[in-house]
């Protein structure tokens, strides 16, 4: 059997899938981690925990397969930082993008010429999760642990140097950083300057098609690989997630539901919006993955159910599912803001909280439950409908996560957006486009797939449902201009 492995290095998880030479995926294995949150707002996790579980799993999927890989390629969650010696040491946990500790940071610079200047040239939000606001956010408050860091590095380059022993970065995880000119493809000055870095502070950026052979270096113990198999640094999970739902050319957007949320349109140059302060990330050379994050997908769905049931099942969401089918779209004018996780795209605040407006004695528990729902719908309509003020008319969202695992939840955001929505991929898309990366690398495939080797399932939008939500969104969007002064009134007062 011959194949190659896609490896994600996820912030709960790390997964390999094998996918053949003819681009379809036949295997994977999957190991969990957890996270420290020792103050508030902090979000930490150990590094060399994570490159054990990444080692195991791919230790762990070629035992189930029987053969070694032709290659491997990774990917990896964006906006870590680990400050390390120059062994590659860890000195601290390393701080994940869900971590706030730097959000004053970020809103005072979102809030000046200079940091807007910088969002344009780096692509990056001006956000918590961003490593330049991080990194900022140490120098002033451990000094002690900024003057004696070689390098900030990301975990892709954490493991890398791992394989390696040597300091790199692909140029799509750069793109992430907040100090990387994706024009120019070179580290930003000026973000550099306001950190009180220089580019010695960082790894050398390398394309997204990069290799090294692996001989296994030094202790790594990643035993079951071939001499000389090539390793491809790839990029960011987003991007390949892009690439792994065939959602890398202009008018086909892709979306990702996890905890999380993201919508992503590819195009061959960035698109900027000061205002929704949209990403541009870069999968390789000529192609940009531009697009926003949301805080709250699964993570509210979870939060629901949980208000019922402390450790919910399979069973509990299928319940959940069935209650929602029973009633109307609109929830007969119930709506939700999902915002219980503050948000990220288009509003940018950590202050906002989640909302239940318009509640009415007609209302039960099934009303809710679709609220819930909707709202996590609508906000990825709002992040989408920025995507679209600058980008290519956008006719497909292909999409990938956890809502490929319900029918239901795909035909309500596909009534929401008015689009059609399309599942291509059941397993992991940031692996699977990693190893379409691999592929290309080594000279299996010419161009990516761009539609799927195995079957794939289509929903189209009903119209009378669209215009009804069409008009429901109004008030979504008005809710949250209307309620924000109060709730950072509350935000200050808890």
């Amino acid at each position: 059997m011959k194949y190659v492995l896609g490896v994600d290095t996820g912030t709960g998880s790390v997964k390999a899938v094998a996918v053949n030479l003819q681009c379809q995926s036949f295997a994977d294995n999957q190991l969990y981690y957890s996270y420290n949150a020792p103050k508030p707002g902090y979000h930490e996790q150990d590094p060399e925990l994570i490159w054990e579980a990444f080692k195991a799993c791919i230790e762990g999927v070629i035992a189930k397969i029987g053969t070694p890989p032709l290659a491997v390629s990774l990917s990896s969650a964006m906006h870590s930082l680990i400050a390390v010696d120059a062994e590659g040491n860890a000195l601290a946990p390393m701080i994940t993008w869900a971590d706030s500790r730097s959000a004053a940071i970020a809103k005072q610079l979102r809030q000046t010429d200079r940091g807007m200047v910088i969002y344009k040239a780096t692509g990056t939000p001006l956000h918590a999760m961003s490593p330049l606001c991080k990194i900022i956010w140490i120098r002033e408050n451990d000094p002690a642990l900024f003057n004696k860091t070689y390098k900030f590095i990301s975990i892709k380059e954490y493991i890398w140097h791992k394989l390696f022993n040597g300091f790199e970065l692909d140029e799509s995880n750069a793109s992430c950083t907040g100090l990387f000119d994706i024009e120019k493809f070179v580290w930003y000055e000026d973000a550099l300057n306001l950190a009180g870095i220089t580019p010695k502070s960082l790894s050398k950026t390398v394309a997204t098609d990069y290799a090294r052979n692996y001989n296994g270096e030094g202790n790594s113990g990643l035993k079951s690989l071939k001499p000389n198999t090539p390793f491809i640094i790839g990029a960011s999970d987003g991007c390949l997630a892009n690439l792994g739902s065939m959602a890398d050319k202009a008018g086909i957007a892709a979306i990702t539901i996890g905890t999380s949320g993201a919508v992503r349109v590819a195009s061959n140059k960035p698109l900027p919006n000061p205002v929704a302060m949209t990403f541009s990330y870069i999968l390789n050379r000529g192609t940009y993955i531009c697009g926003g994050p949301i805080n709250n997908g699964g993570i509210a769905l979870q939060w629901w159910l949980k208000t019922n049931n402390p450790n919910p099942t399979d069973s509990d969401y299928e319940h959940f599912f069935n209650q929602i089918a029973a009633i109307p779209a609109g929830g007969n004018g119930l709506l939700f803001l999902p915002y219980l996780t503050g948000e990220r795209a288009p509003i940018w605040d950590n202050e906002s909280c989640g909302t239940f407006f318009n509640v009415k004695l007609q209302h039960t528990q099934a009303h809710f439950s679709r609220a819930v729902l909707e709202g996590i719908c609508y906000a990825l309509k709002d992040v989408l409908d920025a995507v679209q003020q600058n980008a290519e008319p956008i006719t497909q969202i292909n999409i990938s996560g956890g809502i490929v695992k319900s029918n239901l939840w795909i035909q309500t955001l596909a009534d929401i957006t008015g689009k059609k929505l399309v599942v291509v991929q059941s397993d992991d898309a940031s692996a699977i486009g990693a190893a379409f990366m691999a592929l290309k690398s080594i000279g299996t495939i010419e161009e990516y797939p761009t539609s799927s080797p195995g079957a794939s399932k289509a929903f189209e939008p009903d119209a009378a449902n669209t215009a009804s939500y069409a008009d429901s969104f109004v008030v979504y969007k008005q809710l949250y201009t209307d309620l924000k002064e109060t709730m950072h009134k509350v935000a200050g007062i808890l």
